[in-house]
């Protein structure tokens, strides 16, 4: 099998073929047919590549083709965001009077799907402490449809033993969905550990470089033409442009991860040394309370880390103000490294309890870019010392 760089720039080769060594960009609503019988085909054709952009796009096919090899999976499809490909997915695989099983360490957006949309479609779901396996089986009904995992979560890092919840679904002919957004297929497989579906808000490390929202789902044929179904009448469909921008991140990503790893590690053990801070959440540090886990499904551990500080929300806050490269901005996975206060931006997700419930009030959740690993790590630590002295003079 070829590896990941060889994947990344050679796996969509045979999508509608061309001469240019770039691909097109096909930004077209619609594409015309030979015949009738083509034409009927086409508008039946699950995830297909040239009868309507909604249904599907060359550059969409090119962009899965890549992503179903580098995850493992047999197929792949993609959508307009990464909450596109989570709703979309959950709105084919159950329904009314079903159950689903999410984590409590989780995307406010994901949480929010569990706690206030799916309740009001009938569909009744339980979170658990995703670091107890057995909280999984303790959590099951015979209602249950679907598990849906996160590892490592958003902000908090915490690990999900991928093996462990995909051999208890499976016994219970129960689904499963694992959100890959932050480990990447470069740092981790979850088909490779039994899970069923595996998604990405593509925005993030797939892209890499902050210009694109999208989502990307793969698993195995069968699930992805259930999903597709619903996509085509909820419309969330990923324009050919923001498709071949996508693309053209992902032909790097073998490039930017190790980076982005390397410098995640060096700030997180620069960090936890320091006297302002608390706690920091990364699976990389032997710290970890499931470092055994993560090293064990993960090949490396990311950029992002959660940095709890002792003086709560408001030192938090102050470190934001202090960092000179990374940027006080929402989302992740660029090039440049973006900080942000989770509690903050959840507001428009959660509610003030739930948040409160989800994620300490002084956490700052760090997302390290491209940028050379000295630099990032002065930073921060300048940063922190700023916020350590005026926190003593308070």
């Amino acid at each position: 099998m070829p590896g990941k760089s060889t994947i990344t720039v050679h796996a969509d080769r045979g999508i509608h073929p061309t001469r240019a060594v770039a691909p097109p960009i096909y930004q077209t609503a619609t594409f015309w047919a030979e015949d009738g019988e083509t034409f009927a085909r086409g508008a039946v054709e699950p995830r297909g590549k040239d009868f309507y952009t909604r249904f599907g796009n060359p550059n969409h096919a090119q962009v899965a083709a890549v992503v179903a090899e580098l995850e493992g999976t047999e197929a792949a499809m993609v959508t307009a965001s990464g909450m596109a490909s989570l709703t979309t997915a959950v709105l084919a695989l159950v329904s009314a009077g079903d159950h689903v099983i999410g984590q409590k360490s989780t995307y406010g957006g994901t949480g929010s799907v569990l706690m206030n949309l799916l309740p009001r479609l009938g569909v009744s779901t339980t979170q658990v402490d995703q670091t107890d396996p057995e909280a999984f089986a303790k959590a099951l009904t015979p209602q249950t449809r679907l598990i849906l995992v996160e590892t490592p979560s958003n902000p908090l890092l915490q690990i999900t033993d991928l093996r462990a919840v995909a051999d208890l679904a499976r016994a219970n002919n129960v689904l499963t969905m694992a959100d890959n957004t932050f480990a990447t297929p470069l740092n981790q497989r979850p088909a490779d550990l039994g899970i069923d579906l595996v998604w990405h808000s593509a925005t993030k490390y797939l892209n890499g470089h902050s210009d694109v929202s999208a989502g990307v789902i793969a698993g195995p044929a069968e699930l992805l033409n259930r999903i597709w179904d619903v996509g085509l009448l909820t419309g969330a469909t990923l324009g050919p442009i923001d498709a071949w921008l996508l693309l053209r991140g992902i032909r790097t990503l073998p490039l930017r991860v190790p980076r982005h790893n390397a410098n995640g590690l060096a700030l997180a053990e620069a960090l936890s040394e320091h006297p302002a801070v608390a706690r920091v959440h990364y699976p990389g540090l032997p710290t970890h309370p499931q470092h055994k886990l993560a090293a064990d499904q993960m090949s490396g551990f990311g950029g992002v880390l959660g940095i709890e500080f002792t003086g709560g929300f408001e030192t938090a806050d102050a470190f934001l103000g202090k960092l000179r490269y990374s940027l006080r901005s929402a989302s992740l996975g660029g090039v440049e490294s973006l900080a942000v206060h989770p509690a903050s931006m959840w507001r428009g997700m959660l509610s003030e309890d739930q948040i409160a419930e989800a994620v300490p009030l002084g956490l700052v959740r760090l997302a390290a870019g491209t940028e050379d690993t000295a630099d990032l790590v002065a930073d921060a630590l300048a940063a922190a010392d700023a916020v350590h002295t005026t926190t003593e003079s308070a």
